[in-house]
């Protein structure tokens, strides 16, 4: 098995074309699932999704990468950081877990510590940073158990679901992750 970065429950690998399946389809056409996703707002054909996956192979802004369970060795999502500025040395991380019964498990939170600690400790940016929806509240649990912070609020950023939405911004810098490393490890 060919890991990029490895966790105790999961293991991050590129995405690759052949992980559009009819899976990954429903993941991303499920109302539910990307109910916090601007992506919900344009049809996702198999055919789309697999360009977009094989426009980001070889990016090196942009790392995305399939977060698999090691036991099962099944794809439940996404996770990606990017777009990457290398001049500021700052990127934006954004995940999906498609697989509904792997929600509120800790694994977005596991992803997002690997992906942070590759971004300071092997591409030596010195920020990274998330934006969620208000509502989506798990979203925001599982960045700030990586170790962010919330920066800000935009009020009433977004309308979703009949009504506008706040757009919380987190962030995390690369002095506070050490600091935190230090902490627990």
């Amino acid at each position: 098995m060919t890991y990029f970065l490895e966790g105790k429950r999961i293991y991050l690998r590129e995405v690759r074309p052949s992980d559009v399946n009819e899976r990954y389809y429903r993941w991303m056409n499920d109302p539910e699932i990307t109910r916090f996703l601007e992506s919900r707002f344009a049809p996702n054909a198999i055919e789309n999704l697999r360009d977009y996956v094989a426009g980001k192979l070889g990016d090196r802004d942009n790392l995305f990468l399939a977060i698999v369970l090691k036991e099962e060795d099944r794809h439940i999502g996404n996770i990606k950081l990017g777009p990457i500025q290398w001049i500021h040395r700052l990127a934006d991380i954004g995940l999906l877990i498609g697989e509904k019964d792997c929600w509120g498990k800790g694994y977005a939170t596991e992803a997002i510590q690997l992906v942070s600690d590759y971004a300071f400790n092997v591409l030596n940016l010195h920020k990274v940073a998330a934006g969620c929806y208000g509502p989506n509240e798990g979203s925001a649990r599982a960045f700030q158990k990586a170790g962010f912070v919330v920066e800000g609020v935009r009020k009433e950023q977004f309308y979703s679901n009949g009504s506008y939405v706040d757009d919380i911004l987190l962030g995390l810098i690369r002095p506070d992750w050490n600091q935190g490393k230090r902490a627990t490890g």
